[in-house]
């Protein structure tokens, strides 16, 4: 086996195991909302106010389904309409307090799970994550530099 071959090999392992992990993260949400609604809240908080029509293609959907989403977290107090300083003619969807408290607490519910799982690892697996935590904040940057590309 060549070595191109087997970092390929190796790309596949860490591909599949990372994308099991996340895959098995989102099915074990609160479903106390769309997991589209969940994704445009966490949006909003890492952008901060969007348009509806960029908030529709950084969420893969429709702009007349993102209309109904953000009125629907509008009427629940998650995010709130506003005009755009630069340009009165533009609403911007910002998070609400409510809504960025909702994502905070969601987000540290999944890092408190993972927490608990890996306190059950050896402390060899342990530090082999805590060795990998570069290149996995390095791939973190990829994917966010790809996503930003294709929602261009």
């Amino acid at each position: 086996m060549s070595r191109q071959d087997a970092a390929h090999g190796a790309s596949d392992a860490i591909g599949s195991a990372l994308y099991g992990l996340a895959t098995r993260a989102v099915r074990r949400l609160p479903r106390d909302m769309s997991l589209t609604s969940a994704a445009t809240l966490a949006t909003l908080d890492k952008t901060g106010p969007r348009r509806i029509t960029d908030l529709a293609v950084a969420e893969g959907v429709t702009q007349p389904a993102m209309t109904v989403l953000v009125r629907v977290m509008e009427e629940s107090g998650l995010v709130e309409r506003k005009g755009d300083p630069s340009d009165k003619r533009v609403t911007l969807v910002c998070l609400t307090e409510a809504g960025a408290s909702y994502v905070r607490t969601r987000r540290q519910a999944g890092v408190d799970a993972y927490a608990r799982l890996i306190d059950e690892l050896t402390g060899d697996e342990v530090e082999a994550l805590a060795a990998a935590l570069p290149a996995l904040a390095h791939l973190a940057e990829l994917e966010s530099q790809a996503r930003e590309e294709s929602d261009r």
